[in-house]
């Protein structure tokens, strides 16, 4: 517990860097290219077409999702909601997990704590995040899924998201500068996510054998983030308190990657140069 305080503490006392950090690294990732920005919201856009061709209308032949409370929602606004945390998620656990390692020469030189390295690589592509969100949520509000009461909760769900990054990052960024074969296996276990986690089929059911096991992609901690952001973008549900099991679930769960991933960040730390 004592590691972890530790780590709250420096990530508080170190924000202002972190916020400073995180706008130098979204604007030297833009440097060379001549559209800058705006490949932040080509890329899921062109990402987004392929999946709603492939998966929409080629295998559900663009049929509607019943979500909670018997609303239909089109596969496509279904899939866009989800995806645009994924498109966060998906670039931010390999880039904070090399955040170390990849930096550990210049960083030597400069008195911050290495915590903060993984929090401003993760804030640095927050940004991309909030202004893919807004895109997300202006062409939503050209459908009949406008703006409602339920977006309240998309803050609690965005902060959820960040705070288990950082717990994420703090045990893959310490194992990456330990074993540099664990970023392979970061890279494969995101192949997999893609489609082990409710963003291009919908999870409602997973019955095999006369057996559910639905209950089994719900221990994937990105599977409350991912559908608690639909029910925000599309207004179908309090989807905290309506699923007040997940909720507990992802912050013990998220409490205990923290707990982890603060003992392992502190105890290697001092040792970081010995694995360059």
């Amino acid at each position: 517990m004592k590691s972890m305080i530790t780590i709250i503490k420096e990530q508080i006392t170190s924000f202002y860097l972190i916020l400073r950090l995180s706008a130098f690294e979204l604007k030297s990732a833009n440097t060379n290219n001549y559209l800058g920005r705006l490949w932040e919201l080509l890329n899921p856009m062109i990402q987004l077409g392929i999946y709603w061709l492939v998966f929409g209308v080629g295998m559900r032949k663009n049929k509607d999702i019943i979500m909670g409370n018997d609303i239909h929602v089109p596969f496509f606004i279904w899939m866009v909601s989800g995806m645009v945390v994924w498109f966060f998620i998906n670039p931010t656990i390999p880039k904070a997990s090399k955040a170390i390692y990849s930096r550990l020469q210049m960083i030597a030189k400069m008195s911050f704590p290495m915590s903060a390295i993984p929090s401003f690589v993760i804030m640095a592509n927050f940004y991309s995040h909030l202004m893919l969100v807004a895109v997300v949520t202006i062409i939503l509000q050209f459908t009949r899924f406008k703006i409602s009461v339920y977006f309240v909760q998309l803050p609690y769900f965005m902060l959820a998201t960040l705070i288990f990054l950082l717990a994420l990052s703090l045990i893959t960024s310490t194992l990456s500068t330990i074993v540099r074969d664990v970023q392979q296996i970061i890279q494969s276990v995101l192949r997999m996510l893609l489609y082990l986690s409710p963003l291009l089929w919908h999870t409602d059911k997973l019955v095999f054998k006369n057996i559910d096991f639905t209950f089994v992609l719900k221990l994937n901690p990105f599977y409350y983030i991912i559908e608690g952001y639909r029910a925000s973008l599309l207004g179908t549900s309090w989807y905290i308190w309506e699923n007040s099991s997940l909720t507990l679930y992802f912050w013990g769960i998220t409490l205990v990657f923290f707990l982890i991933g603060s003992v392992l960040h502190l105890k290697f730390r001092d040792r970081f140069v010995d694995y360059l």
